[in-house]
């Protein structure tokens, strides 16, 4: 650590603090997220989970995923070093308001391709949701947070995934079911609820509801009217109680409103 000079508090969690910060050799600004091992182990986190989570973020390169740049260690705490993203959470711009629909369109194309460009490597994020979405200085997203993502080798890219993880309002109705699920639909549900938020100003299932869990389990919501009648169909696509029927990324791909005025390129290379 003695390369860094810290900064502010950018953002804390169950795990770990994360922390503006300068390389004192080239002056560049980066984002270290700091973890007490006395901390973890008190809260069951492993340190397989922990390699796990750096192991993923060092695999995933891709314009809108956060890049590691370093991981250090001392005996008590764990230092992982990151590009730091100016702009902040997406859920700082939400706060008691909804974005127009060509700024949604353009977040959630950008989501879009970097889970695709996950997923083809077997990475599941099992965690989308605004605190995790980071916007840059001119409001490009990058994907950050891997710490309750699933990876999966070539051979195991079908089987089913058992951990129940994630936020109660973006988690999908077959993980509550603990029979198996497949991390890529999780992902486009919880993309289908992001997206929702984005236009809707709110979620679809009121999370304030003791029936919650319920109306998540009979996909009881409604577009609002201001939804375009593509959105409204696309959204219903995504949070669709069943599995099977839900669309896939590579279908959100070549959906009309998801194209239309498409002025990314979606890339798994």
């Amino acid at each position: 650590m003695d390369r860094y000079v810290l900064g502010r508090l950018l953002g804390k969690g169950n795990f770990a603090k994360v922390y503006h910060a300068r390389s004192i050799v080239s002056g560049e600004e980066v984002a270290i997220k700091i973890m007490d091992k006395d901390h973890l182990s008190k809260l069951d986190v492993t340190h397989h989970m922990i390699i796990r989570e750096i192991d993923i973020m060092r695999r995933v390169r891709h314009p809108h995923v956060v890049h590691i740049l370093e991981v250090m260690a001392t005996k008590t705490r764990i230092f992982v070093v990151m590009e730091f993203v100016g702009g902040g959470p997406l859920n700082d711009c939400l706060i008691h308001r909804r974005i127009d629909e060509a700024s949604a369109r353009r977040v959630f194309q950008q989501i879009v391709c970097a889970l695709d460009y996950c997923h083809s490597l077997g990475v599941y994020h099992r965690d989308i949701k605004p605190d995790n979405i980071l916007l840059d200085a001119v409001g490009n997203i990058k994907v950050a947070d891997f710490g309750l993502s699933a990876l999966t080798d070539t051979a195991q890219r079908e089987a089913q995934l058992h951990t129940v993880c994630g936020t109660p309002m973006f988690i999908a109705p077959e993980v509550f079911q603990r029979c198996g699920y497949d991390g890529a639909k999780a992902d486009v549900w919880a993309c289908g609820v992001l997206l929702f938020r984005l236009m809707a100003g709110h979620f679809p299932f009121n999370h304030k509801d003791t029936n919650m869990y319920h109306m998540i389990h009979r996909c009881n919501y409604r577009c609002p009217r201001w939804f375009s009648v593509g959105l409204a169909r696309l959204v219903r696509r995504m949070i669709c109680f069943e599995p099977a029927r839900r669309i896939t990324i590579p279908e959100i791909k070549e959906n009309i409103w998801f194209k239309d005025f498409n002025e990314i390129q979606c890339s798994c290379s």
